[in-house]
């Protein structure tokens, strides 16, 4: 058995992985949740990685700031989610961007929310608009995009919002990248992409998939988010939920290879890696990748 096949358990790694699949593992963000324990979580990431904190629900956007500002110290490039419908107003949308400027921050991924009930914004443009506002002074900012639907916004919205962020940021002359949602079916996110570049969405993609997830640290982490936010989870994203606790966990590898030999055509330029905090199996999957011999 090579290399490749002896790295992480049973997970299935490709004998000779192409150099698009390379470029696109070679350009991953590992996404992290706010929890109290992350030593063991932070040590498990690349020197230097790019990280994603998402925004919980239940913890706020100040648990979000304090580990960005941990990760950024520690010399990681960080990108903080900031969760619309928890922002108190203009005011409040005002203040993180100076903390965003203060912090030297690039790059936020700006998303609407899941709470049912916003505290002010209703969606995520709402508040993109007064953040820029302040002045964050960002290069970039990303959002959320939506190839498997939403169970909540009709695909109709969900394709006008993402044209709308698009004006938005191009009329601020900010750089825009729009990271999908967790999807399993390859087909189903070529098919979209392809259906939005034809109607002129040019900014580039973060393909949004897991990393390589136990199903004991899967479920620990649900646990400690919150037995409301698992639930809601657990209800929208069932096939998600299904293929992840499948014998051995889920391994990225099959999806990446499926959407490798057409990346560069639709503009997809890396991954983004829900690592559901399980850092050091998802970093020996992206180096045991590099390392092979395409």
């Amino acid at each position: 058995m090579n290399l490749l096949g002896l790295t992480i358990g049973a997970t299935r790694r490709p004998s000779a992985p192409t150099r698009e699949m390379q470029r696109l593992v070679r350009n991953m963000r590992y996404e992290l949740f706010p929890l109290k324990t992350l030593d063991q979580t932070i040590a498990g990431l690349p020197h230097g990685a790019p990280v994603s904190v998402t925004c919980s629900p239940t913890k706020g956007i100040s648990a979000t700031l304090d580990l960005s500002a941990q990760l950024i110290d520690r010399g990681h490039d960080v990108v903080p989610h900031l969760d619309a419908r928890l922002v108190e107003g203009p005011e409040h949308a005002f203040k993180l961007a100076q903390w965003v400027k203060q912090h030297g921050v690039k790059e936020v991924l700006i998303i609407g929310g899941d709470i049912e009930k916003q505290v002010h914004y209703a969606d995520a443009i709402s508040f993109m608009r007064d953040f820029l506002n302040g002045d964050p002074g960002v290069q970039a900012i990303g959002f959320a995009a939506y190839p498997d639907g939403h169970a909540a916004i009709q695909s109709p919205k969900l394709h006008t919002a993402l044209f709308a962020k698009q004006e938005l940021l191009a009329s601020a002359r900010v750089s825009g990248l729009a990271t999908t949602q967790m999807c399993f079916d390859s087909d189903k996110i070529r098919t979209w992409l392809q259906s939005e570049r034809e109607t002129g969405f040019n900014l580039p993609i973060k393909l949004g998939l897991p990393g390589v997830v136990d199903r004991t640290k899967l479920m620990t982490i649900s646990l400690r988010l919150g037995v409301g936010a698992s639930m809601r989870y657990l209800s929208k994203n069932r096939s998600s939920i299904t293929q992840m606790f499948a014998p051995g966990g889920f391994d990225p590898t099959t999806l990446v290879e499926k959407l490798a030999p057409v990346a560069e055509h639709l503009g997809i330029v890396g991954i983004h890696s829900f690592t559901f905090n399980n850092t050091a199996d998802t970093a020996s999957w992206q180096q045991a990748i590099l390392e092979s011999q395409p």
